[in-house]
């Protein structure tokens, strides 16, 4: 089984990280753990803004909270499934998480994408839109939404 673990950094990905521990998985199973850079999120400025970074050093901060994301998420998965042979890789892609997933999920043919979702309400998606929902409908493959159970 080949499985994409989509994440962000956030507490809503840690909850896709806790469901992992509920798949009965087999030796020579892959779980590629996925994080997405989108540079296209808008920054809001203050009037009173000083120094202001350049895109190259805003997106490579971006890039180490990613690989540090992803190096904590693959030592949390190692732990799960310790004694059981995962292969276990790490990937950071540019662009919109949404388009990058499902593409991705295509291009190794995964049997399953998992995400934890935002939560947001009805207004909330309108105007941020849903990368869960997104995914859903687009996806190659069945994709698991993971609830953060404290947002409930």
């Amino acid at each position: 089984m080949k499985i994409i673990l989509a994440i962000d950094g956030t507490n809503h990905s840690d909850s896709a990280i806790e469901f992992t521990k509920t798949l009965n998985l087999c030796e020579g199973d892959e779980i590629r753990i996925l994080s997405v850079v989108d540079m296209a999120v808008p920054l809001s400025l203050g009037i009173n803004v000083g120094y202001l970074p350049s895109m190259t050093e805003i997106e490579n901060i971006a890039k180490e909270k990613s690989e540090k994301t992803l190096e904590i998420t693959s030592q949390k998965l190692k732990i799960i499934f310790k004694g059981k042979a995962i292969d276990i890789n790490l990937e950071i892609l540019n662009g919109s998480p949404e388009r990058r997933i499902v593409e991705k999920a295509e291009e190794i043919q995964a049997d399953l994408i998992i995400l934890g979702s935002h939560g947001y309400n009805r207004w909330e998606r309108l105007l941020l839109g849903s990368v869960s929902d997104s995914v859903i409908h687009h996806a190659p493959c069945s994709v698991l939404v993971v609830r953060n159970p404290q947002k409930m």
